[in-house]
């Protein structure tokens, strides 16, 4: 083989060394974007999600205080109708207990 074809494969192999350790540079610095990247989205992913699940317990936390509310006044309600009722017993019982007791 001539010196020129020894010397032209020489510098082929070099530039293909080269080109090889340049895409492997190249791959390395994507990889590493990407990666960087997916942490950044997780990140974000995993605030939004906190931010979602605040909002939510705030949300559920008020239904559950008008909730309350809307049971105690429903109870309250109740509550007065029995004691109505109850009161306007009392007098019919009351007046039963004094006739047995006069009657004898």
């Amino acid at each position: 083989m001539s010196f020129e074809a020894i010397t032209a494969i020489n510098e082929a192999e070099a530039s293909a060394r080269q080109m090889k350790a340049d895409a492997l540079a190249s791959a390395k610095a994507a990889e590493a974007a990407a990666v960087e990247d997916g942490r950044l989205a997780v990140e974000a992913a995993r605030s939004k999600a906190a931010a979602e699940v605040r909002e939510l317990r705030a949300r559920s936390d008020e239904k559950a205080k008008q909730d309350a509310m809307a049971l105690a006044s429903d109870t309250e309600n109740k509550k007065a109708a029995m004691r109505a009722r109850a009161d306007a017993r009392m007098e019919k019982a009351a007046a039963l207990i004094v006739e047995r007791v006069v009657n004898g």
